[in-house]
């Protein structure tokens, strides 16, 4: 089944504001929360839904790839808690919008003062080719990354006994006030090193290289950003893994010129090609597809050769590709070739004779982008 759009999720219009945004997730989050629809799964899917979606539209740098590309500009970098995260993932991330008083009064237990640590981003950079664009590809790159040291355990913090929160009660003059803060020994994870094994680092964690699977959609652009959830530094304290960023770079084609889906082939030809026509070979991503140009056919002219082109990662189909005829004019001519021009010159054949039917150079251009 296909997504929701995220907008309508969360009930919003697309120039919502952040405090808009969040304070549609809050009521929708309180609305279909777990403890209040116990044993609910279709309760579950929407209080789901709308961590997804907050997840996306809280966040600038997801929310403009989002609003660019759709769905499909998502993949690989959307949190996607309806299969990688679960119920306490979500708490623990998004339950502070309610305050430190529970999740919207709901399930004391549930979001504690525990401070839920999460590991760095790692971020690469990834070449490709427009066949791979074309296709789409699955790569394996190897990852330097922290990961938790073999044989590293841990204690629970004695100060807030795990909690992560210490809490004080103060006598004043409007009687016992309760306040609750971070436990600055353990700085909110509710947990300290146990045990440290040797080669690691006060945290308890070493580097360690991981080859990596990174599944890249067909249609992706140059500086478009993936990610890949959970492959960045890992943390200490069973924490949250970071995820690991791709920054897309495409690389250049020896002959063609890409623009977006499109692709751009400049084709050269002979005054007796343009002449007399011709058969000839034009150059596509995935090898030569044969064309025939008639005769007299004019420089500048474009052919356009359909589905030859790129996907888009957010629609269906292929773009074309577009061939620019170019007449060549010789530079250099022997004294044969010079008689042969200079008897042309006085020849109507060679005068020109636009008609109306030839398509000025805007034309041609409002014809491409029309």
């Amino acid at each position: 089944m296909s997504k929701r759009d995220y907008y309508d999720v969360l009930g919003v219009s697309k120039s919502a504001n952040d405090k808009e945004i969040k304070k549609a997730y809050r009521k929708i989050a309180i609305k279909y929360h777990p403890d209040k629809n116990p044993d609910n799964k279709q309760a579950e899917d929407k209080f789901k839904e709308a961590a997804e979606a907050y997840e996306v539209l809280s966040t600038n740098e997801k929310r403009q790839q989002y609003d660019q590309f759709g769905h499909a500009g998502m993949r690989g970098n959307a949190g996607g808690f309806g299969g990688g995260m679960n119920m306490d993932d979500i708490f623990s991330q998004f339950g502070d919008i309610f305050g430190g008083g529970g999740f919207g009064g709901f399930g004391g237990g549930r979001s504690s003062g525990r401070r839920v640590i999460k590991g760095s981003n790692l971020r690469i950079k990834l070449s490709l080719n427009l066949k791979e664009i074309l296709e789409g590809v699955d790569k394996k790159i190897k990852v330097s990354r922290l990961v938790n040291a073999e044989g590293v355990t841990y204690d629970t913090c004695r100060t807030c006994q795990g909690t992560g929160q210490v809490t004080r009660i103060s006598n004043t003059i409007l009687g016992q006030m309760q306040t609750a803060s971070t436990c600055q020994t353990c700085s909110g994870a509710g947990k300290s090193i146990k045990d440290r094994p040797n080669g690691s680092d006060g945290n308890g964690m070493i580097k360690e290289q991981e080859t990596v699977k990174i599944t890249i959609p067909a249609g992706v652009e140059d500086d478009m950003q993936l990610k890949v959830s959970g492959k960045g530094n890992a943390a200490p304290f069973d924490g949250l893994n970071g995820d690991l960023l791709v920054l897309i770079s495409v690389e250049e084609h020896e002959k063609l010129t890409r623009d977006g889906k499109n692709l751009h082939y400049d084709h050269y030809i002979s005054f007796a090609d343009a002449a007399l026509g011709t058969s000839t070979q034009i150059p596509t991503i995935t090898g030569k597809v044969k064309i025939k140009l008639e005769n007299g056919i004019q420089s500048g002219k474009i052919l356009r050769l359909k589905s030859q082109g790129l996907p888009s990662v957010n629609s269906y189909g292929r773009g074309d590709l577009l061939v620019h005829i170019n007449v060549w004019t010789p530079q250099k001519i022997n004294s044969k070739e010079t008689r042969f021009f200079e008897e042309a010159q006085s020849s109507k054949s060679f005068q020109p004779q636009p008609t109306k039917n030839d398509k000025s150079f805007f034309d041609r251009v409002r014809e491409m982008f029309g």
